[in-house]
Order: structure tokens, then sequence, then C-alpha cells
């Protein structure tokens, strides 16, 4: 099933088309007959006695044909707000059958610019639907028409909307994929595609990433059939700018049984999921591009897959990382802080970033602590820190900062190596893990991590995202770089 959003000025409203109109909160339908015939007004007139106005959408159907949809624009709508309401009318649209609906833009009062825009793009986001493995598919195409001269998006916000969209939903596809088809080669492979954008794409093997000393990363692949990778997608938007470019980096393991630390068997499915970090490092890139973003940014993923196999990396064994760095494995399901130690610093050396931001599903404890509501954030820099924070709050892509502190560094100190990959004494997991990795940031570079695990999955539908992989983190960045460094 697919939407069709038509901006065509010669369209008109049909009688047997369903149609979207605008009132305010207290669904006052003065001016709406201009609209409807008068036989609609009437019919809903009448209905409307009866209704309870404190919903959001009402809608009444006029005849078998026709359904008059009535959307409550309430005071002080943001432009999130606006995007919940779109994806809300998406779950009255009817897939069963080929279906067309009008939304008339002249009945748009609000004074937030682009409403319309708005609107049609948390539509758009609800509307994702993996089913490429589905034998039986549905078809049928649903045809939005915007009629009516006023409050039509721009061409250029189109474009803009049309690229997050992309970059969203190609986050959530490689997420979605299932682990036998999505292992680190065929994920390279979607990744060279992106060349067709303009995306410098490059790729480190098994063997370029042994010369280069990434041992963190590589030990986390060695139970597996399968290669890893170190990939990066450059993005250069402005040529003319000579300031050290954005970075982004990102988890990628395919799919984590926990290696020798084997997982609960319970569940482990959902670990086709732990490659999310670097599928919305991907998406950005991707939205940026599309948009032809006028910034220079850098995305670094780490692709590998953690297989108990006869070469798997064993608790106890101690590796060098690409900064020089020794660590002790105490447990090989901390699997991700090791492919990031390799990709941040080698991130931070070859690119000198102006500040570096990794995604990952490091922790279920940031689960236990900040459910599907927000993600964690965990910074060296308040400037970037209370940026990242705010622009959560308005895509609501929510961020909730947690410490970093001394007292929990010592906590990952080893007696053998530089650091153990886990806390053994026990609590503050999240954090722990955070401070592993800023072991790979020098302190002069801005950094801040983001522990998506509750994020980058939900077993149920919200907000913008349908239920299954959501693509956390492609809105948030691409806002951030749009208010902050364009």
């Amino acid at each position: 099933m697919s939407i069709n959003i038509n901006y065509s000025k010669n369209l008109i409203s049909k009688s047997s088309t369903n149609l979207i109109l605008f009132v305010d909160e207290n669904f006052n339908i003065r001016g709406l007959n201009k609209h409807i015939s008068n036989a609609e007004f009437s019919y809903i007139t009448d209905l409307l006695k009866n209704s309870d106005v404190k919903k959001n959408l009402l809608f009444f159907e006029v005849n078998s044909k026709r359904k008059i949809f009535l959307i409550s624009v309430k005071k002080n709508l943001g432009t999130s707000d606006i995007e919940s309401l779109g994806a809300e009318f998406h779950g009255y649209i009817n897939y069963d059958k080929k279906s067309e609906y009008s939304v008339n833009s002249d009945t748009v009062s609000s004074k937030v610019e682009n409403f319309l825009g708005y609107f049609l793009h948390g539509l758009k986001l609800k509307s994702y639907d993996f089913d490429l493995y589905k034998s039986k598919k549905d078809k049928n195409i649903i045809s939005i028409n915007i009629i009516g001269n006023k409050n039509k998006t721009t061409i250029q916000n189109e474009l803009r909307f049309k690229a997050i969209e992309e970059g969203t939903f190609f986050a959530r596809d490689l997420v979605s994929e299932p682990p036998n088809v999505l292992n680190p080669k065929e994920y390279t492979n979607r990744l060279l595609k992106l060349r067709k954008l303009g995306i410098k794409v490059t790729i480190y093997n098994e063997s370029q990433m042994k010369k280069l000393g990434m041992h963190s990363l590589l030990g986390v692949g060695r139970g597996s059939i399968n290669e890893s990778f170190l990939v990066t997608l450059e993005w250069n938007g402005n040529k003319k700018d000579k300031k050290a470019p954005l970075s982004f980096v990102g988890k990628g393991v395919c799919f984590d049984t926990g290696g020798i630390s084997l997982k609960p068997a319970k569940f482990m499915e959902e670990m086709k999921y732990d490659m999310a970090g670097s599928a919305v490092v991907a998406g950005l890139i991707q939205t940026l591009a599309t948009r032809k973003a006028k910034v220079n940014a850098v995305g670094v993923v780490g692709l590998v897959e953690n297989m108990p196999g006869g070469n798997a990396q064993r608790p106890g064994d101690i590796v060098k990382a690409y900064n020089g760095k020794t660590i002790e494995v105490l447990n090989t399901d901390a699997e991700g802080r090791l492919v990031l130690a390799d990709a941040l610093s080698f991130t931070e050396a070859k690119f000198k970033p102006r500040f570096m931001i990794d995604l990952a599903t490091l922790t279920g404890a940031i689960i236990m602590a900040l459910g599907e509501e927000y993600a964690g954030l965990f910074s060296n820099n308040d400037d970037l820190s209370n940026k990242i924070f705010k622009v959560g709050e308005k895509v609501k892509e929510k961020v909730w900062r947690l410490p970093l502190h001394d007292n929990y560094d010592k906590l990952i100190n080893s007696t053998i190596a530089d650091m153990q990959n886990i806390n053994y004494s026990g609590g503050a997991g999240s954090i722990t893990a955070a401070q592993f990795l800023q072991r790979f940031v020098t302190s002069k570079t801005p950094w801040a991590h983001l522990d998506i695990a509750g994020m980058a999955f939900s077993k149920k539908a919200a907000n913008l995202n349908p239920g299954g992989a959501t693509g956390f983190g492609v809105r948030l960045l691409n806002q951030l770089i749009e208010e902050h460094y364009e």
C-alpha cells in the first residue's frame, strides 16, 4: 500500500471523494458551507450537537462513498503537534479499497507557517509499512489531493519533508530487515547505493582494519562467518566552509547473540535491531544529501555480527583498540561499546570533527531508567548537550541527560589492562557504558552519546511511528543541523 500526495493547482473536490476540513477547537463549522453542500452542512450540524468536541478529529459518513473529516486545530499548536494530528488522521484511512481524499487548504486558519506541510509530513511518517516479505501485499494506492488556493507548501519545503521521510524510511527499512538478509556485507551494498546522491562512501574491510589496529571492533565479529566492516559516509554540501565536518557514529551490530556470553532465547529475535544506531546515521546522511544541505558531515558505522563460533572472542580476552588502549573483555555481550570504541577514535583522528555524536542501542539499563519515552544522553559538552535536548523537545524525539563522573569511570578500571568492558560492582549500567566510550574521545572534541535502546523500535504504534522500527534520531539530528550548523 502507498500514499500519493498531489499538490496540483488544478485539483478540485469531487462529491465522491472523502473530504478533510480544518475547524477551530470548538468544532465551529460556520464558514464551511461554501466547501460542502447544504445537505451535508445540515447533516453535520445536527450530528455535532451530540459529538465529543474534546476530540482532535470527528468524521461523518454522509453517504456510502464519502466521509467528511473535521480536524480540530487547538490554540498554540507547535509543529510537532500538527504532525501528530496528521499521524492521528492516518489511522482513519481505509486501505482496504482504492480511495481518494481531498484536503481543503482554504480551511486552515492556523498562524503556524506551513501548517499543511507539517500535517502531511506526520501522516506520511505514520504510513510506513514494511511488507517486503509478505507473499500477499496490499497494492491499493491512496490518493490525497490538496485542494484550495491557500496555505500550500512551497517546493523547497516539499523537498525538505520528502528528504526527512526518505531518510527515516531508509533507517526503518535497514532495522526491519531480517538478519539472514542484512549481514554486514549486504549492509555495505545498501550503503554503496548512496553514492548516487553525491555521498562519498568508503569501505574498510577486515584486512584494512587490522592494519589500522582496530582490534576492539574486529574482536566482536570473530565468531561469525560474515566479515566485519567500517564504512564512512561523507557529505560535502558546503565546499566553501573550511571548518571541520560534523560527525555521527553508529553501532551496527547486525545481529547480537551475545557471543560466548549468550543471551536468553526469549526475544533474541529482536537483536536484529542492534544495528539501529548505524541505520540512523545512514538515514541522516541520506537526508542531508537529498535536501542538498549546505553543511559538511560525515557518518561512520561499524558493521559486525556477534556470534558464538569456534573462533569467537572469549570472556577474559584482552584486545588493543585503535587508539592503543587495551581492553579486558569480561562479557562478550557488552560488544557495542567495543565497536564504537574504534569507530569513535578513528573518526576523531581522521576527520578532526567539530563534534561527534554517536548513537547506539547500547544498554538494557537505559530502558529500565527511561522506558520508551526518552533516549539517554551523555556528553562532555554542555552547549552541545543543551542543543540536542531542546531540539528533541521540539521534534518530540526526546532525550534526557544522565551524568558522567570520575567515580563512575573508576568502575571500569581493570587490574590487568587499561580498562574492562563492564562494571562488575553492579548498577549504573548505562552510565558506565558511556564512561567506557568517553575514554575513546579526547577532551578537545565536543561529544555526545545517545543510548537509543528504548527508542529504536517499539512493539506498539505511537506518535509518528508505526509498530516496529522507528528511525528515532534522523529527525532529531537533522533539526539540530538545520537550527545550529547550516
